[in-house]
């Protein structure tokens, strides 16, 4: 748990691509979102589970239990690292139709708690940049912005 909490930290002071940026506890939860300068917003939920998104609010990129998935042409792409004692080899598998709406549902419905959880006053404010910048209200308005059905960008690049 100490090490969670280590990465945590780290993540709110080195993700200085966020210029602007927040960690808020949502019960249990510890998640860190925040923006790009171009508007572009990235949502850390754990270690293990990010999604990151487009100025137009595209999904671009996720990370999920150690994979990778990245944006193709409107398409998601998993890729799996396979370790051999010489290198690793990233492994590409196009998701089909029925797993990449499986897996954006999953990720609407995890980003939809969030919305609610900050809509309805349930988190506290653990840290941000810029300090009092209003992050938290920035990502509550962009959560609520947010599509029912998540789009997929063309691309995995943050514009």
């Amino acid at each position: 748990m100490a090490r969670q909490q280590e990465e945590r930290e780290d993540l709110l002071r080195e993700a200085t691509a966020l210029v602007e940026r927040a960690e808020i506890n949502c019960g249990a939860e510890a998640i860190v979102a925040g923006f790009r300068r171009d508007g572009s917003a990235s949502v850390y939920l754990s270690p293990q589970e990010v999604y990151q998104f487009n100025s137009a609010g595209e999904l671009r990129r996720a990370f999920l239990d150690d994979l990778l998935y990245k944006a193709e042409h409107g398409q998601l792409v998993r890729l799996t690292r396979q370790r051999s004692e010489t290198s690793v080899n990233l492994i590409r598998h196009e998701l089909a139709n029925e797993e990449a709406s499986q897996f954006l549902f999953a990720a609407r419905r995890k980003l939809a708690q969030l919305a609610a959880d900050l809509n309805n006053g349930h988190y506290e404010v653990v840290g941000e940049f810029p300090v009092n910048g209003r992050v938290v209200a920035r990502i509550r308005r962009w959560l609520d912005t947010l599509p029912d059905r998540i789009l997929v960008a063309a691309g995995p690049g943050a514009k």
